[in-house]
């Protein structure tokens, strides 16, 4: 039977906004005791699929320095402390896209790495999306909007052209769930 880690000892490596590095002592059930095994703590993100009122979905082209790339993700972003997953997923929505949304279903929650970080994934279908207001960006982002078809989003997928792990899964669910694979 499987069972949960035991741990003897935390301590913080480094703790930011956006880097925060824990090393844990931990005992395995079989005895052995690992004196570090290092644990990323993020907070809660949120990953949207956004349809249009005309059945466009909505992507954002943005520099992504860890991979030193532009690279095509959907819109996305982090829960607040003390926020609603839905109500961060609109707030991002309109933030990066200038966008709302009459509907929006959670499709899944998945983790980006549970070996070595905690932070739950969140994602949204909106839909009835139609812009009402330009972009409020951060001043770290540069976010260009794209429209995409139905099928281009799904050839998009197919082809691997999303680079972004949980949004290739975040739009493969989001497709699922509305029956359009």
């Amino acid at each position: 039977m499987i069972e949960n880690w035991k741990v003897l000892n935390s301590k913080y490596i480094i703790k930011r906004p956006w880097a925060t590095l824990r090393v844990d002592q931990v005992q395995l059930p079989n005895g052995v005791v690992k004196d570090e095994y290092y644990i990323l703590e993020y907070p809660k993100w949120v990953n949207m699929v956004g349809f249009t009122e005309d059945n466009q979905i909505l992507f954002a082209r943005q520099y992504r320095h860890g991979a030193e790339k532009i690279l095509l993700e959907l819109p996305a972003g982090v829960v607040e402390d003390g926020e609603e997953p839905e109500i961060a997923a609109r707030r991002e929505m309109m933030e990066e896209t200038g966008y709302e949304f009459d509907e929006a279903t959670e499709v899944s929650q998945l983790y980006a790495n549970p070996a070595t970080s905690g932070n739950i994934t969140y994602t949204y279908v909106l839909k009835g999306g139609r812009k009402v207001a330009e972009q409020s960006l951060d001043e770290s982002e540069d976010i260009e909007v794209v429209l995409l078809s139905l099928e281009e989003a799904k050839d998009l997928l197919l082809k691997n052209g999303i680079g972004q792990a949980l949004h290739s899964s975040a739009l493969f669910y989001a497709l699922h769930h509305e029956g359009l694979l």
